[in-house]
C-alpha cells in the first residue's frame, strides 16, 4: 500500500488486527444475514451463495425490497429462507438505545435502518440457536463460497472475521477522496462481509456510520478480530454531499476511538480533551484533502469531490466535543442494555425444553415469530420441516413454503 500520509489521519488500522490461525478448518455456516433495501434482484448473489452452502438466507427488507418478493424469488431454488419486512416490526423487538436518544432531534439523527436490521439478525440467531452467521450486504458478492466457511471456522477464536473487500473500496467520502488524491488509505474490516460466532452476538450495532467498528469494540479496545478470504464490493457513487454529511459524525467517532487504539490507548481514554484535539485534527485533515484534490484531480469529478468534502468539513465543524463524549458513554450503556434485552427476549420466547432442532424447524421459527407478536404477513418462511441438517441431494426438491401462516 503506497501513498501520502497525513499527520492528522491514520490511513490504516490494519496493525490492530490479529493474525489468523495458521491452520484452521472450514465449518458450516448457519445463516447469511442480508440487510437489503434494493430491488429484489440485488439478492441473487446471496441467494446463490446460501444455496451452495446449504444455509438459511435471512433477508431483512425495507424500502425497495419486500419479504414477499424475496419469497417468490427463491421459490423452487432449494434455498432456506427467512424474509422479514422490518418496517412492520412489533414494538420492543429490538431494544431502545441511549445512543439514539443522544442524537434524536439533532442534525446528526440518522434515518437509516441498517443497524436495526443487523441487530434483529443477531437477536434471531440467539433465539433460533445459530452458532455461526455471516453478515453480507446486498451489493457485495463472494466469488469462492469456501471463503465463507473458512471465516466461520475462525469465529470460535475471534470476535469478528472479515472478508477482504475487493472491487470498490469500502470507505467514507473523505477517505475515498484522500485515496483518489494520492493519500495512503486502507480498508478495515466491515459489516458488509463479516462472520460472527455465538460469543459475539451479545454486542450490537449502534445507528451510526461505522456501526460495524463499534460492534467490534469493547471498553478495552478492539476485540480479537481477523481477516480471511475475499469479497467483492459493487461500484457506487462515493461523492454525494448528503452521504458526506450523514457519514461525518460516525467517521469522527470511529476514527477518534481508533486513533487512541493506534497509540496503545483504549476507549476509556476518550475524554473531552481527546475529542477537542481530534476534532481539530479532523477539520485540518479534510482541509488538507481539499487542497490535494485541487492540485491532483481534474475534470468534472473534481467539482463533485470538492463539494462533498466541503459538506463533510462543514458538518465536522458543527460537532462538539461534549457530543462525542456523551455518545461514547451512551454506547457503553447500550452494550449492557443490549445484552440484557437479548437474554430477556430469549427467556420469554424460547421454551426451556425446546431443542435446537425444534427451534430451527419451520414450526419452531413460526412459533417464535408469533411469540414476538409479528403480524403474519411480516415474516415469510421457506424452511425444511423438523430437520436440523439437510442432505445436499434434498436441495433438488422444493421445501414446504409457508407464507403468512
Amino acid at each position: 500500500m503506497q501513498g501520502k500520509q497525513s499527520r492528522h489521519h491514520h490511513g490504516s488500522h490494519r496493525q490492530l488486527l490479529s493474525t489468523p490461525l495458521p491452520v484452521h478448518l472450514p465449518v458450516d455456516v448457519d445463516a447469511i444475514l442480508v440487510p437489503t433495501a434494493r430491488n429484489v434482484a440485488s439478492l441473487d448473489s446471496a441467494i446463490e451463495l446460501a444455496g451452495k452452502l446449504g444455509c438459511t438466507l435471512v433477508a431483512l427488507c425495507s424500502r425497495w425490497s419486500s419479504a414477499h418478493e424475496v419469497a417468490w424469488r427463491v421459490r423452487g431454488r432449494g434455498v432456506k429462507l427467512i424474509a422479514i419486512d422490518v418496517s412492520d416490526l412489533p414494538e420492543g423487538v429490538v431494544a431502545s438505545f441511549a445512543t439514539d436518544r443522544v442524537l434524536a432531534g439533532t442534525r446528526f439523527d440518522r434515518r437509516t435502518d441498517t443497524s436495526l436490521k443487523r441487530n434483529l439478525g443477531l437477536l434471531l440467531a440467539r433465539l433460533i440457536g445459530w452458532r455461526r452467521v455471516v453478515f453480507l450486504d446486498d451489493d457485495i458478492g463472494v466469488p469462492e463460497p469456501m471463503d465463507v466457511c473458512m471465516a466461520a471456522g475462525l469465529t470460535t477464536h475471534y470476535a469478528g472475521v472479515g472478508l477482504a473487500i475487493n472491487g470498490m473500496p469500502d470507505n467514507s467520502v473523505v477517505c475515498h477522496a484522500f485515496r483518489a488524491a494520492g493519500g495512503l488509505q486502507d480498508v478495515f474490516v466491515g459489516g458488509g462481509a463479516l462472520a460472527v460466532g455465538a460469543k459475539s452476538m451479545t454486542s450490537f450495532f449502534p445507528n451510526i456510520y461505522n456501526e460495524d467498528w463499534f460492534f467490534l469494540l469493547d471498553d478495552d479496545g478492539l476485540r480479537r478480530t481477523t481477516i480471511t478470504g475475499t469479497a467483492v464490493q459493487q461500484p457506487y457513487d462515493p461523492y454525494r454531499e448528503g452521504r458526506a454529511r450523514g457519514e461525518e459524525l460516525g467517521d469522527c467517532l470511529a476514527e477518534g476511538l481508533f486513533w487512541l487504539l493506534d497509540n496503545g490507548r483504549s476507549p476509556r481514554d476518550a475524554t473531552l480533551e481527546h475529542w477537542r484535539d481530534f476534532l481539530f485534527r479532523r477539520v485540518e485533515f479534510i482541509t488538507d484533502v481539499i487542497g490535494m484534490v485541487e492540485r491532483t484531480v481534474g475534470g468534472p469529478q473534481q467539482h463533485r469531490m470538492l463539494q462533498a468534502l466541503k459538506a463533510a468539513r462543514g458538518r465536522c465543524q458543527s460537532i462538539r466535543p461534549d457530543l462525542c463524549a456523551r455518545y461514547v458513554n451512551a454506547w457503553r450503556a447500550d452494550r449492557v442494555t443490549w445484552r440484557a434485552h437479548v437474554e430477556e427476549v430469549y427467556r420469554g420466547v424460547v421454551p426451556r425444553k425446546r431443542s435446537k432442532q425444534e427451534r430451527r424447524s419451520l414450526a419452531g421459527v413460526r412459533g417464535m415469530f408469533r411469540s414476538l407478536d409479528f403480524p403474519d404477513e411480516t415474516a415469510h418462511l421457506h424452511l425444511p420441516q423438523e430437520r436440523l441438517h439437510h442432505d445436499p441431494a434434498d436441495f433438488d426438491v422444493p421445501f414446504p413454503l409457508a407464507v403468512g401462516q
